[in-house]
């Protein structure tokens, strides 16, 4: 079933067609989430807030961009706003967990550091614009073209591009100076 008709057939009331659409996007939205909160649990959250979303405003969508577009728009904001919401800090809160298991054989020493350099990383990009922390949470995460970030932020491909590189800079000179201070 083309994306078109599963679309229309949600708004008919089948709800079957809603789990399948939410089957295929959910790992997408989940990776964006977890871009932005680095928490399991906060992302599980925030892809429920999303496709509760979706399914309310389902009817608002024209067509006139890609559905994908349309739901990481969305995905974004409700990001965005659970952040300022819960007005804590999020980004790479559990990294070692996401990036590889725990090993037994690591001594405490290692996990420690392990630990500072997650919060070194996480201090460095909270420190970001919000704009270049979205371009990068988009192009990173869901590695996404700059075409697609682009229509996401409402924003030309060249500024998309600008983003990225403030980002990517920002970031390089944040964590020297951490590591100057260290």
């Amino acid at each position: 079933m083309h994306e078109e008709e599963l679309i229309n057939s949600i708004l008919n009331g089948e709800r079957l067609g809603f789990t399948r659409l939410m089957e295929k996007y959910q790992p997408n939205v989940f990776r964006i989430a977890i871009g932005f909160v680095h928490s399991r649990d906060d992302a599980d959250e925030i892809t429920q807030d999303v496709f509760v979303k979706v399914y309310q405003s389902l009817s608002a969508f024209n067509g006139k961009s890609a559905f994908s577009t349309w739901l990481y728009r969305i995905t974004v904001n409700t990001s965005i706003n659970y952040i300022r919401k819960r007005k804590r800090t999020y980004f790479w809160e559990n990294l070692t967990e996401l990036l590889h298991v725990a090993s037994k054989e690591r001594t405490a020493e290692g996990r420690l550091n392990e630990q500072s350099d997650a919060e070194v990383i996480r201090t460095a990009i909270n420190a970001l614009p919000e704009k270049q922390r979205t371009a990068f949470v988009l192009s990173k995460y869901e590695e996404l073209p700059q075409k697609e970030v682009a229509a996401i932020m409402h924003i030309t491909e060249g500024a998309v591009e600008q983003l990225i590189h403030r980002a990517r800079n920002n970031l390089k000179k944040n964590l020297e100076n951490k590591l100057e201070q260290a």
